[in-house]
């Protein structure tokens, strides 16, 4: 404690010791001006325009609350740089693949987004086990007809988990009526948003009181979206080479016997056991056993 008293005094001292000479001769004291300074930075609130849609639905920002709500999704997805910077780079790689699924399965374009919002486009697992781009629960994945246990988990799948995302997203939307209702009862669960409907007496994703996350939610896709697609206006300059390329170069292999040591195999066709991995993510074992289904592995060409 006295050291730092001691620092303190010092300083008052030169303090007017500094004036007193600056009182009786003229002396530069910008050093003492430049060390107040504000940090060279300009940091400004986050553009808002007059109209945001999700799938074609208007959401109304003409209501305060919803407009302050979108706007804290557009302040944290604009300053939350690194994270950004990795959804639009992600994005450049797996939007091809996303896109023409939800394309075939008639869900809206903007529903890529919500991959985005889920998982960062990361096989990720949440702390409740959902898991993969979509997040898809065990029962709710095995009831969408994707298989998993110990060695297959086709959560994993990009292409097998995108289309059973659809078919519960046409499930929700034939229940809940619109698509800003959908992509909410998505997060929240399909019983727990059709009780927080009937208990509030409400239709509406917008007049709901839900819980944070899920109230969040639409907010954060459609801010996401926002980013994305106008990334300049955000201050966020990615460079195509930059982004990560899509993992198109790669050829089938048709499975249809027990592969006892998946190693074995990758170096059969020249490629190494991660690799392996990262063009299958879907494989969860060192091996794979087979014993009715048959499998199409992918095996990469560079």
């Amino acid at each position: 404690m006295k050291s730092k008293y001691s620092i303190f005094y010092l300083l008052i001292a030169v303090f007017i010791t500094i004036i007193f000479i600056a009182g009786n001769k003229k002396i530069d004291i910008s050093f003492i001006k430049s060390a107040i300074d504000p940090l060279p930075q300009v940091i400004k609130s986050s553009p808002i325009k007059s109209d945001y849609y999700f799938a074609g639905e208007k959401i109304p920002i003409s209501n305060f609350d919803i407009k302050e709500r979108l706007d804290r999704e557009l302040l944290i997805n604009s300053y939350y740089h690194s994270a950004t910077i990795q959804h639009i780079k992600l994005a450049n790689r797996y939007f091809p693949v996303i896109e023409p699924i939800l394309k075939k399965y008639n869900i809206p374009d903007d529903f890529k987004y919500l991959a985005i919002a889920e998982s960062g486009l990361r096989n990720v697992v949440s702390t409740a086990g959902a898991t993969g781009f979509w997040q898809l629960m065990k029962p709710v994945g095995k009831e969408l007809g994707l298989e998993i246990y110990e060695e297959v988990d086709q959560r994993y799948d990009i292409e097998k988990s995108t289309i059973a995302a659809c078919k519960y997203l046409l499930k929700l939307k034939k229940i809940f009526g619109t698509w800003i209702n959908t992509a909410a009862a998505y997060n929240l669960g399909m019983t727990k948003f059709s009780q927080a409907m009937n208990q509030e007496k409400e239709r509406d994703f917008f007049d709901l009181n839900l819980n944070e996350e899920t109230m969040r939610y639409i907010f954060r896709i459609t801010a996401i979206k926002e980013i994305i697609e106008h990334p300049d206006n955000y201050g966020f300059y990615i460079n195509t080479e930059n982004k990560y390329q899509p993992l198109d170069n790669y050829f089938t292999v048709k499975i249809d016997s027990t592969i006892s040591y998946l190693g074995d195999f990758a170096h059969k066709y020249g490629i190494t056991y991660r690799k392996l991995k990262i063009y299958n993510p879907w494989l969860r074992s060192y091996k794979l056993t087979v014993k009715k289904n048959t499998y199409f592995i992918k095996i990469p060409k560079e």
